[in-house]
């Protein structure tokens, strides 16, 4: 898919796929969390497909979808086409997507990723700073940060010359320059453990995670180390299980033994973006959430394995 660019991809510039503004749950207090686009890894079970890739993507909305076709009458080159009363998207074709974007009268045709530059990032983060006060400020997600590590940095150093308290998601898988580089400005790190097999972390992200454990080797040794949460995923048949929560717990109690340690439930309302995309989602049928109960038996087990400080859900 071909968008032109508002402005060009630079140091000074980046590409996002959404700010969400009066965040609560990616940090402390009131947040603006900026999600930025593309990713090394291709988890499975992603929460946000729209920011894997970091190009420009289609994104089809059919429940907002009125069947005027508009779109496929502005198509010059068919890549919307119409049959038996739905809408058919070919994101391969090099189409006047721009114009058809602007005919879709309920936006159920849109795109994920916009480019943004630095002051235009700050002008988003200005309209929350009012609701900062309390233990709230600056989230950077993704996708994955480090995927525009210099764009990340000068975000991270604009809202640290404002004042703003700054957070980060991110799975590290990246190389510890550029870790380095960022911690300074970084007050609260939200670490990404998601499976402590190597071959099980190749099977569903695609990446080995030796990478990781070593990047998380050093937040847990760092001056910072108080600062540091690591986040394991609760993916039904792949994350949450006896053995791999066992032996993430060892491995990070055994570096640091006051290290914090949060299991997140699963999220079962991601398998709606993937039909936006018209890709196919992991599970066929979406597992539900794990019940109190099955979340204070993961619970006991990281206890169990040398886990002092858990974050439970509230």
């Amino acid at each position: 898919m071909k968008l032109s660019q508002e402005h060009p991809t630079t140091v000074s510039s980046g590409i996002l796929f959404d700010i969400k503004h009066f965040a609560t749950h990616d940090g402390k207090g009131i947040r603006t969390t900026i999600f930025l686009k593309g990713c090394p890894l291709k988890c499975v079970w992603c929460q946000n497909p729209e920011g894997i890739h970091k190009e420009k993507e289609i994104l089809y909305l059919e429940n907002k979808c009125i069947h005027c076709e508009s779109c496929v009458h502005a198509s010059l080159h068919h890549a919307i086409t119409s049959k038996h009363h739905h809408i058919i998207v070919n994101r391969d074709v090099d189409e006047n997507w721009e114009d058809i974007l602007n005919v879709c009268p309920t936006l159920a045709l849109t795109v994920a990723g916009k480019d943004y530059t630095l002051e235009e990032v700050m002008k988003e983060i200005d309209k929350d700073k009012a609701f900062y006060k309390h233990n709230g400020g600056v989230t950077l997600s993704g996708g994955e940060p480090f995927f525009q590590a210099d764009f990340l940095l000068e975000i991270l150093k604009a809202c640290k010359k404002e004042g703003i308290h700054t957070a980060i998601e991110s799975s590290f898988f990246t190389g510890i320059e550029k870790i380095k580089k960022v911690l300074p400005y970084i007050d609260q790190i939200y670490c990404d453990c998601k499976l402590f097999d190597e071959d099980l972390h190749k099977k569903y992200t695609g990446v080995s995670n030796e990478v990781i454990k070593e990047n998380i080797r050093y937040l847990l040794t760092c001056d910072q180390k108080d600062q540091v949460i690591i986040r394991t995923p609760l993916i039904p048949g792949c994350s949450a299980t006896k053995e791999n929560i066992k032996e993430i717990a060892e491995f990070i109690s055994s570096i640091y033994s006051e290290v914090h340690y949060e299991l997140l439930n699963y999220n079962p309302l991601a398998k709606s973006k993937y039909a936006y995309l018209n890709q196919d989602y992991f599970f066929k049928g979406n597992p539900e959430r794990f019940s109190n109960s099955q979340m204070e038996e993961f619970y006991k087990i990281a206890k169990e394995n040398g886990i002092k400080h858990l974050i439970i859900e509230s």
